[in-house]
Order: structure tokens, then C-alpha cells, then sequence
């Protein structure tokens, strides 16, 4: 900069030199003017105005060209490393999926190999999912449904011809109530009601209606049956069975039916008595087995007295229960060679 002010201030010089005027007409009351660098620096302008109006420098079409391939080059490099960082988090998922399919696959195989927990349900009905070929499945305890030896009901056939005892029946009026408990309708007496047999004495607990009659003689089936349940003091049951055919009205049934609840589950008690001896056929012949009780929890050990002479009951008393339930009867079990006596 200080060569270029020193050529600047020569230039100036000699232009001075140059225009001088001559001896004669100079002014000597005025001293010379030195010159020298110090009294010869051009005007400086300030740099940052230098910068801000210098022009900007125009790129060429083949620099241009380049930049728009360097930006592109970038773009396509940004775009294959967000592709390869994806591909490398699908593989991972689908590395951790298989390895979590893997651990429920093992689950699965531990808890097949385990023994099924203890079903403890109470909901049963005579058909579908929850009838008697599931009856076991439903509750542990009620095993003997589908597993028991001695089961009922049978088709009694082949019984062995004996005296067998009369049964005594010590029956008597008594107050009742009536309920529709979702399998059957169930008649409950109060208490002083038995029967003695075998040298047992048992006090009736409750009496219900099935459709059919669960018991068949010889492969004979009755529309309809009455099971009388009876119980000592040490818990043993009895069960007096009696089938129904059609015929004239039964007046017992009718007083059933004649004070049966409106609603299913609830329970009528009326201010009258039922006297279960209105139920008992004149004949008394009976055959006799060991068996279980005919709904769950199947339980064994249950004395069978099947009396041999059906009731009748009308065509209309029939009907009423059928629109009731048109079917709530276990189907028949194995005998398994049990013994079965019979009046002779």
C-alpha cells in the first residue's frame, strides 16, 4: 500500500512540476510547499465499503453445473444411509419378534406339558358344551360323570327274580314349596316324611319331574318319571323312581303344576299340604340296584328302588312339563354286570 501511495504522490509530483508557473510571476510572499509522503496520501477509503459494493462474482454454467452434481451427490448419500438405517431396524424387529415368538412357543410347550388346572365351574345343563358327555370337564369333584363304574341311569334288564322286602312308606300330608331351578321342577316337604327298606329308615328330602323318564325297563322308555329323594342319618340316599305313562289325570302332579312359580329359579310356597303318598302305585313290586345319582356331581353309593307299575298322568299334565322342558334326562349309562334284583 505504501508503494502504491508512493507512486500515487510521484505522479503528483510531476503533474506539479509540470504546471508550475514561471519565477517571474510566482507569489514569493508564499513559502514552497513541501512535499513529502507524509503530505502526499491519497484519500483512503473505508474497506468494509469496499466489500459491500464489490460485486458478487457470477459462477460459469460449468461451475454451476458442478455445484448442482455436488448437491444432488449429497442427497442421494443422505437418502441410502436413511434406506440402510431403516433396513437395519426392520432386521432387528424382526430379529426380536422371532426371538419373543420363540419364548411364547416354549411357554405354550411348558404349560401343554403341565396337567390342566382344576375346573371348578357349576353351570350344567342336559345338552351341548355344558351336557353329560362334559359333566366331568366342568368341575373337578364331579369326576364320576364320565369316569364312574356304577352310574345311573341303566336300562334295567336281566334282573335276578327274589322275595325282596316291601318297602315301608311312613308318608304324610305336609307343607311344600314349589321351584323352577333351571334343570327341573323340584318340590321340597317339610320333615317326618320315610321310607324303611333293607334296614334302613330314610327321610325324604325333595321330589322332581324328568323328561323322559331316565330309567328304561327292558329298553322300555316312559314320557316322563318322578324321582323321590330320601337320605338317613349317616348321609346314604335312596331314590324311589316312578315312571309316568298317559292316562288319566294324577292329581298329585296336578297340585305340582297348580302352584308352580312364574319366574325359572324362584320358589312358591302355598298355604296348602302335598301328601306324597297320592304318588305311590297300588302294586309295590320294585327293582332294586346300586348306582349314583343321575345329575353331577354323579356321586356313587346311591340305592335305586324303581318301582315296576307306571303312573298315569293326562295328556295335557305331560304337555305343560314338555313346554317347561322338553328334555332334561341324563342318557343311559353301562350297567358294568351290577347286580339287579327284582320283585318277584
Amino acid at each position: 500500500m505504501r508503494k502504491l501511495i508512493a507512486v500515487i504522490a510521484s505522479l503528483a509530483l510531476g503533474a506539479a512540476s509540470a504546471n508550475e508557473p514561471p519565477a517571474s510571476v510566482k507569489d514569493s510572499s508564499l513559502p514552497p510547499i513541501p512535499l513529502s509522503p507524509s503530505n502526499a496520501k491519497a484519500p483512503k477509503l473505508p474497506s468494509s465499503k469496499l466489500t459491500k459494493d464489490a460485486p458478487a462474482k457470477k459462477l460459469s454454467a460449468r461451475e454451476q453445473e458442478e455445484m448442482a452434481e455436488a448437491e444432488l451427490s449429497a442427497k442421494i448419500a443422505e437418502r441410502l444411509a436413511a434406506m440402510r438405517a431403516n433396513q437395519a431396524a426392520r432386521i432387528a424387529a424382526a430379529a426380536k419378534a422371532r426371538k419373543e415368538a420363540a419364548a411364547r412357543a416354549q411357554r405354550a410347550a411348558v404349560i401343554a406339558a403341565a396337567p390342566p388346572p382344576p375346573a371348578n365351574g357349576t353351570f350344567w345343563t342336559y345338552e351341548g358344551e355344558f351336557g353329560p358327555a362334559n359333566w366331568s370337564k366342568i368341575n373337578a369333584s364331579w369326576n364320576k360323570c364320565n369316569g364312574g363304574a356304577r352310574q345311573s341311569p341303566i336300562d334295567i334288564r336281566d334282573g335276578i327274580k327274589v322275595d325282596l322286602e316291601q318297602i315301608a312308606f311312613d308318608y304324610r300330608p305336609s307343607s311344600f314349596s314349589v321351584q323352577d331351578n333351571g334343570h327341573t321342577v323340584q318340590v321340597r316337604l317339610g320333615g317326618g316324611n320315610y321310607l324303611s327298606v333293607a334296614g334302613r329308615t330314610y327321610e325324604l328330602q325333595q321330589l322332581h319331574f324328568h323328561r323322559p323318564a331316565e330309567e328304561r325297563v327292558n329298553g322300555k322308555s316312559y314320557e316322563m318319571g318322578i324321582h323321590l329323594v330320601h337320605k338317613d342319618v349317616e348321609g346314604h340316599v335312596a331314590i324311589l323312581a316312578l315312571m309316568l305313562q298317559r292316562g288319566r289325570p294324577q292329581p298329585a302332579v296336578q297340585t305340582v303344576w297348580n302352584n308352580l312359580p312364574l319366574e325359572k329359579t324362584d320358589t312358591y310356597t302355598p298355604s296348602i299340604v302335598f301328601d306324597p303318598n297320592d304318588l305311590l302305585p297300588e302294586r309295590r313290586d320294585y327293582y332294586t340296584y346300586m348306582g349314583s345319582l343321575s345329575e353331577p356331581p354323579c356321586t356313587e353309593g346311591v340305592l335305586w328302588l324303581v318301582m315296576k307299575e307306571p303312573l298315569q298322568a293326562s295328556s295335557e299334565q305331560m304337555a305343560l312339563f314338555s313346554r317347561l322342558y322338553p328334555l332334561n334326562a341324563r342318557p343311559v349309562q353301562a350297567s358294568s354286570g351290577r347286580m339287579i334284583k327284582e320283585s318277584q
